[in-house]
């Protein structure tokens, strides 16, 4: 399909400027819709037909060919085995003393699992950066960082101060720019309506003036060209111990009444505004001019109590860009480390705005200004640019403004791992500027750093030279020379050809299923084959458990060459709901466009219908379906605030963490009542961690207007513990009154499985049973799922099985499915239905965990090993790695136990099953005792294991105590509550 072009019209230069209403858009899109159908029809197979699909009518601005996709270079760090540099890294962090140090190794730790794309995981280590920052420059680079990576939480008709920190110290600019270190206050509420921060002024005692002023009766003038100021003495030589000197000490002007100070640079009002400071010990007398000049005199003359006043009174006067950007030259100039910080803040909070203010970026980008900022500390610096060079990288990787700040960046690299990250970055920026030598020598910086992936980078940059041979070569080495994995094989089949390419992709999802190319490239080769319904199937297997816009905007244009013009719309709204402003065809065409060319291609539904199959497509666990629906009833209802929240929870479901964040916000900003922002600000506090606010805003909800979603939340947030009978007596009241509140089915179908779950926990069954089946009355399908369990309490297995054989039926995402419905099967269909979860998701964990438990019951133990280090190596999962060191354990294997528990405590430092699996082989260690033989004390769980009999009924015995108000799954990593309702 080479050379394939999209419609006429989005060659012209007016691609985006047509009116809806536009009668040339009209006849536009007619044409298209003729043209789009005459594409689908000479794509379909033909008995007789030697055309070739490249001869088709063609896509605007090109279908994908297999010879011109391509995956794009992380642009991270990505090291050769991630769980053994998170071990080192937690070593490190153990042995650190220093807290800036500390700093430094959590921003490590982000670069490292930045690639992961865990947005919790990595708020956690900016969070962690900012608990360990000492000085004020970092903790304003970082407070900015996280209120960056916030931003998708932004509530309208908020106060400016809540919106910029969200009412914790942790992102408050103000205490960003309060002096001291204190790791303990950095989580708690901040205190933003108290003012800009204790200062200097606050300092002042009365007393000690009075003495001053009576103490001292000589006198000492300054003159300053025709003008003579008369000062104290004493008050002035307590300025500085040059002033003390020069004064009191053996100096001429000690004798002298008179002293000439014209050619020290200060003008008679600042030397008026100098000795008014001396009697007040204040500068908020003076304009910022004159202040100005009281720095530059305290700087001169080492007046640090002056400097100190004068930096904090002119950090506190910086509000907009422009005063940043005058002031921070003179606290550079000065090294007033205070006014840079606040002067950097405005900037970095206006991010990514300000990176479009050519003053802005001059002065950032800059070497000189770099250079500058060093003096301040180089650790400082290198935080600055890493935050700036990641805003532009997310802005545009083929800017200027960004291959400079990655420049800079690189200039403050001090350590192997900042010089790798720098030099990597520049390189993928490089290649996507088509500087293929520039990028080239920037790889191989990063690989002398340290960085073996940037050899990928190297065999790239070789390859868009003509070197294909060399690159070839080149990745051939890499696996033979390192432990294989699956990206160097997807980046050999690059520069392969024919069955070759096809082995080395197979080997990829072999090695690592997440890698989404292979699955492109072998969709597109079968679309060049004319092998239309196994391209669906194909591109299906990656869009099943991984959600992304170039998968379901390729999968989009497959549907449209089986004519399927509903699912290609579907998709294409979807694409639209996890980026609004998502551009197709390499950012060439705008999704409205495309969906006003299709829509025309289809049945047109009311509001009624949309809500039939919102409701339909919901009940058989249609998420991707569920979305586009929503999206489609947005269209004409914008500002719906139910639907916003609905899509929230899909988005929730599918794992699309910053979309739900944005659509949840969107919920609240829209709300046309006040307890019901009320309750969307709940869920958003909820979701950011902060669950007694939540908790606060559903009461007050409440005590307006009596609601479903507000007695939801509230019994949603008190669930969200181990529960005792008397919180879960009242959280099945709360969902109790809920449920005789109106709302639609779609909600009650929630809370009536939510009421159930809890009265599973208290030993309810009965109960329990009526609410799964009046649920299910009203097509809540994921009610078979608690109704299995209750089942299963009962001792009715086969029963228990039937239920959940019922959902897999029923739902479409049904991996979940089948991972539950293999506890209620013997071992061998166990067996079959966790491998046929793994091939609907390989990025469920439980699968793996039991088949390692059974291997291990088969004293298998190097394959139960083995079973988990498989998915270990494209998912560093917390669960994995706690069980395959309590496995490494029991084989005797300390120092493996401790590689996988120290890796895993990078992760979570507050996991309490690990930290206590820990310390037990850190004990083992310290008595140079093999764990088999180690003291009575340190056997404590192993004993309860045997108690088991065998690992996979540990495994069991685990599930079967996981409260099942949580979300029914033994998949850890899925731990979000029965909201979402997976």
């Amino acid at each position: 399909m080479r050379g394939l072009k999209l419609i006429d019209r989005f060659k012209s230069a007016q691609v985006h400027a047509f009116s809806p209403t536009d009668t040339s858009r009209a006849k536009l899109v007619d044409t298209h819709l003729t043209k789009i159908k005459s594409f689908a029809s000479n794509l379909k197979p033909r008995n007789n037909s030697t055309t070739s699909v490249s001869e088709a009518l063609h896509l605007p601005y090109g279908f994908p060919a297999t010879d011109l996709i391509e995956p794009h270079l992380d642009p991270h760090l990505k090291p050769l085995d991630l769980v053994e540099s998170l071990s080192e890294l937690y070593q490190r962090f153990e042995n650190c003393s220093s807290e800036s140090q500390k700093a430094s190794l959590c921003i490590e730790q982000y670069a490292l699992l930045r690639g992961l794309g865990d947005h919790k995981l990595l708020r956690r280590c900016l969070r962690a950066t900012r608990q360990h920052a000492v000085d004020v420059l970092s903790k304003v680079v970082v407070s900015a960082w996280l209120r960056f990576e916030r931003r998708e939480d932004e509530l309208v008709g908020v106060s400016s101060s809540a919106v910029e920190c969200g009412g914790f110290v942790v992102e408050c600019p103000k205490a960003a720019l309060a002096n001291g270190y204190d790791s303990n206050s950095v989580f708690e509420r901040c205190e933003c309506g108290l003012g800009f921060g204790s200062g200097p002024y606050e300092a002042v005692n009365v007393e000690e003036e009075e003495f001053w002023v009576v103490g001292n009766e000589n006198g000492v003038s300054f003159c300053v060209g025709n003008e003579e100021i008369k000062c104290d003495r004493f008050r002035i030589a307590r300025l500085s111990s040059p002033f003390k000197a020069m004064l009191y000490g053996g100096f001429e002007e000690s004798r002298k009444e008179k002293i000439d100070f014209s050619q020290n640079g200060i003008s008679v009002v600042g030397m008026r505004a100098v000795e008014k400071y001396s009697r007040t010990k204040r500068v908020d007398f003076f304009g910022p001019e004159i202040v100005v000049e009281l720095l530059s005199f305290a700087n001169r003359f080492c007046c640090e109590e002056m400097k100190s006043a004068c930096d904090f009174h002119l950090a506190s006067l910086v509000g907009t860009i422009d005063d940043a950007l005058i002031l921070i030259e003179y606290g550079l100039e000065e090294s007033a480390d205070l006014l840079v910080a606040s002067c950097l803040q405005v900037l970095l909070r206006k991010l990514p705005g300000c990176l479009y203010r050519p003053k802005v970026m001059r002065f950032l980008c800059s070497s000189e200004t770099r250079e500058r900022l060093a003096v301040l500390g180089s650790a400082n610096s290198f935080f600055l640019y890493y935050f700036l060079s990641q805003v532009a990288m997310e802005e545009s990787m083929v800017a200027k403004v960004t291959v400079k700040l990655l420049k800079r960046l690189g200039e403050c690299a001090t350590e192997r791992w900042q010089e790798a990250l720098a030099s990597h970055q520049l390189g993928c920026v490089l290649l996507e500027r088509r500087e293929f030598m520039a990028a080239q020598h920037c790889f191989e910086d990063a690989v002398e750093a340290g960085h073996v992936y940037s050899l990928a980078g190297i065999a790239r940059a070789k390859h868009k030279m003509g070197q294909q041979y060399s690159a070839y070569k080149m990745m051939s080495s890499v696996i033979s020379e390192y432990k294989p994995a699956g990206w160097m094989y997807q980046e050999r089949s690059l520069y392969n050809i024919g069955k070759e390419k096809l082995s080395d992709l197979s080997t990829a999802t072999g090695m690592d299923p997440t890698l989404s190319f292979p699955y492109k490239y072998r969709a597109v080769a079968k679309m060049e084959e004319k092998r239309i319904r196994e391209v669906i199937l194909e591109i299906d297997k990656i869009i099943g458990f991984k959600l992304s816009p170039d998968c379901l905007e390729l999968r989009a244009w497959f549907f449209i060459a089986l004519e399927n013009y509903e699912n290609a719309l579907r998709d294409i709204r979807v694409v639209l709901t996890l980026e609004p402003n998502y551009m197709f065809f390499g950012g060439k065409v705008k999704g409205d466009y495309l969906i006003e060319v299709l829509r025309r291609m289809v049945r047109q539904l009311s509001k009624a219908d949309c809500w039939m199959c919102l409701y339909e497509r919901w009940s058989s666990v249609d998420d991707i379906g569920s979305l586009a629906i929503i999206h489609q009833m947005l269209e004409s209802d914008p500002g719906n605030s139910v639907l916003r929240f609905r899509q929230s929870l899909l988005l929730l479901r599918l794992n699309c963490q910053k979309a739900a964040m944005r659509s949840l916000r969107l919920a609240r900003n829209h709300s046309s009542s006040e307890h019901e922002m009320l309750v969307y600000e709940g869920w958003i506090l909820y979701d950011t961690g902060n669950r007694e606010e939540a908790l606060a805003r559903a009461e007050k909800s409440i005590s307006i207007q009596r609601s479903f979603e507000a007695f939801f939340l509230k019994a949603y947030v008190l669930a969200d513990t181990n529960l005792n009978p008397k919180s879960s007596s009242c959280v099945i009241q709360l969902l109790e009154e809920a449920l005789k509140c109106p709302s639609d089915g779609l909600r009650k179908g929630q809370a009536l499985n939510n009421l159930g779950s809890i009265y599973v926990d208290c030993g309810n069954l009965d109960q329990a049973a009526n609410c799964y089946k009046n649920a299910l009355d009203i097509k809540h399908t994921r009610a078979h799922q608690g109704l299995a369990r209750v089942y299963h309490l009962r001792n009715q297995r086969k029963a228990a099985h039937d239920e959940m054989t019922k959902l897999i039926g029923k739902a479409q995402s049904n991996a979940s499915a089948y991972e539950k419905r293999s506890e209620y099967s013997d071992r061998e269909m166990a067996k079959d239905d966790l491998d046929m979860a793994t091939k609907l998701d390989p990025l469920r964990t439980y699968p793996y965990r039991y088949r390692a438990a059974v291997l291990m019951d088969d004293q298998k133990e190097n394959e139960a090993v083995e079973e988990l280090t498989k998915a270990l190596n494209f998912r560093p999962d917390l669960q994995m790695l706690h069980l395959r060191a309590a496995f490494n354990d029991s084989m005797g294997d300390v120092a493996s136990a401790l590689r996988d528990c120290q890796a895993a405590l990078c992760l979570d430092p507050s996991h309490r099953d690990t930290l206590d699996l820990y310390n037990r082989a850190n004990n083992s260690v310290t008595q140079k005792q093999r764990p088999r033989n180690a003291a009575k004390e340190n056997e404590t769980q192993k004993d309860g294991i045997e108690k088991c009999h065998c690992w996979t009924g540990w495994m069991m015995t685990v599930v079967e105590r996981a409260p099942s108000h949580l979300m029914i799954t033994n998949d850890s990593s899925e731990d979000r509550y029965a909201r979402n309702d997976q």
